[in-house]
């Protein structure tokens, strides 16, 4: 007698935060990436039309009644989905958001436990700002002893459970770098897969400069308070 085999449902997390000029196109590429059955957009205050285009291309949104930071906002979408596979995605993907099928793809066949995508190609991208990256790369071989070569990428796939096993998610802009120093004390395996992802540049602005310096501050707390 045959055995039919249930596929494993797939959840898309996009912690958002005034992201109304990108947030239709990259839902619109979700959608193009088979076996997805969970979209869910986590507004954390948005002051634009974040939350109501999200909710106009079909996503689940929660709305945070109070900031919760990246990482919160991350958190919350998870324990809200219910799906084998989840993926987190920032929100100004755009079309190249449909990459994020490489990821589930490496999680589904076991090649990993954390899925974690490279911009680009992999390549090296020329100019920008190399102080937070830089940072991020050497934090991680002084508490883990690998290199990676996208530290800060917010694109990454697990399965549920494993997801689960790194909570609570630390907070701002640290999530990413802590989620691997956690991934790599529970023993998972961490693979780095090289895809075409390119999200909104931050420029040469004061806005720019005030993200990155957030960025670089709340990666320093993450690398003094998580243990190896």
């Amino acid at each position: 007698m045959n055995q039919t085999t249930t596929p494993e449902t797939v959840a898309i997390i996009l912690p958002a935060y005034n992201e109304e000029q990108s947030i239709t196109a990259t839902l619109a590429a979700i959608r193009t990436i088979p076996g997805i059955t969970e979209i869910v957009v986590v507004d954390d205050g948005s002051a634009d039309r974040t939350a109501d285009r999200a909710a106009a291309a079909g996503a689940v949104v929660l709305r945070n009644e109070q900031n919760l930071g990246k990482g919160g906002s991350m958190e919350r979408g998870l324990r809200h989905s219910s799906a084998d596979i989840v993926v987190f995605l920032d929100a100004d993907l755009g079309a190249s958001a449909a990459e994020a099928g490489k990821l589930i793809e490496a999680v589904r066949a076991g090649d990993c436990d954390m899925a974690i995508a490279q911009f680009y190609g992999g390549k090296q991208r020329k100019g920008g700002f190399g102080i937070v990256l830089g940072t991020a790369r050497a934090g991680l071989k002084w508490k883990t002893g690998q290199e990676f070569r996208s530290p800060i990428s917010g694109q990454r796939a697990f399965r549920r459970q494993a997801a689960l096993d790194l909570c609570p998610i630390p907070g701002g802009f640290g999530a990413e770098v802590g989620l691997t120093i956690r991934a790599h004390r529970h023993g998972f395996r961490i693979l780095e897969v090289p895809t075409d992802m390119q999200n909104k540049p931050t420029g040469r602005t004061l806005s720019g400069f005030k993200h990155r310096g957030k960025q670089f501050l709340h990666i320093i707390k993450t690398f003094l308070t998580e243990r190896s």
